[in-house]
C-alpha cells in the first residue's frame, strides 16, 4: 500500500485526521492484517500462477477495503459533526445530512469505477466476477442457483432478468460498509425479483414448499 492507513485518513479531511490521530499503531497493524487476509482468501480462488501478479491483485483488493473504510469513517464523523452543529435546527440538519449522503454516493461511485478499471488491467472478466463474488460472500451465485432449483419452470428470459438484478445488487453490495448492509442490498433486489415472479403467475410460497419436499427427498435418497 503506497500510503499508510494514517495517511489515507488524513487525506480526506480535518475531521478524519482527528480520528487517525486517535488510532494506535497496534490498531492500524491489526486492521491492515485483517483486510490483507480477507483479500488473500479472494485471490486464492482466481487461479493466478504468477506470484507477483497474485500479490499485486491482492494489494488492489486490500486497498479497496481500506479506501471504502476511509470513506465511511469520514462520513460517520461528518454526520456526528452535522448533528452536533444543527441540534436545534432540523431543516438545516436534514439538508446537510442529505448533501453528505450525496457526496458519499459520488465518492463511492468514483472509487468503484477506478477499482474495476485497475482489476481489468490484470484480470479476465471471469476473474473479476470471482473478486466481486468474494467481496459479497458469493450471494449472487448462491441465490441465482436457489431460484432455479426452487422454480423449475423458469423461462430463459426470467433467468436472465433475475441474473441482471442480482448482478446490479452485487455492484452496490461491493461498496457497502458491513456484512448486514451487503446482504441488505441483495434483500432489496430479491424483493424486486419476487414481485416480478409473482406478477408472472408464480406462487412463491407453494414453489418453496415443493422445493423443500424435493430437497428432503434428495437428502433421504443419499
Amino acid at each position: 500500500m503506497k500510503l499508510s492507513i494514517l495517511a489515507l485518513l488524513l487525506a480526506f479531511s480535518g475531521v478524519a485526521a482527528t480520528f487517525a490521530q486517535e488510532m494506535t499503531a497496534e490498531e492500524k497493524t491489526r486492521y491492515v492484517k485483517a483486510i490483507t487476509e480477507r483479500a488473500d482468501k479472494i485471490v486464492v480462488n482466481l487461479g493466478i500462477s504468477d506470484h507477483k501478479k497474485s500479490e499485486k491483485v491482492r494489494d488492489m483488493i486490500r486497498d479497496q477495503y481500506s479506501n471504502l473504510n476511509d470513506i465511511y469513517t469520514t462520513r460517520d464523523l461528518k454526520i456526528k459533526e452535522i448533528k452536533a452543529k444543527n441540534e436545534s435546527n432540523k431543516v438545516e440538519r436534514d439538508s446537510a445530512l442529505a448533501k453528505e449522503d450525496r457526496e458519499v454516493t459520488k465518492a463511492l461511485n468514483k472509487l468503484h469505477e477506478k477499482y474495476i478499471n485497475k482489476l481489468a488491467a490484470h484480470l479476465t472478466n471471469e476473474q473479476i466476477d470471482l473478486v466481486k463474488n468474494g467481496m459479497t460472500y458469493n450471494v449472487l451465485p448462491i441465490t441465482y442457483k436457489a431460484y432455479q432449483e426452487q422454480i423449475l419452470t423458469l423461462t430463459e428470459e426470467q433467468k436472465k432478468q433475475i441474473l441482471v438484478w442480482l448482478t446490479e445488487a452485487r455492484e452496490h453490495a461491493m461498496d457497502a460498509e458491513s456484512s448486514d448492509k451487503k446482504h441488505a442490498w441483495f434483500g432489496k433486489y430479491k424483493g424486486r425479483i419476487n414481485n416480478y415472479l409473482s406478477a408472472a403467475g408464480y406462487d412463491l410460497k407453494q414453489e418453496g414448499i415443493e422445493w423443500e419436499k424435493r430437497r428432503k427427498a434428495k437428502a433421504q435418497a443419499n
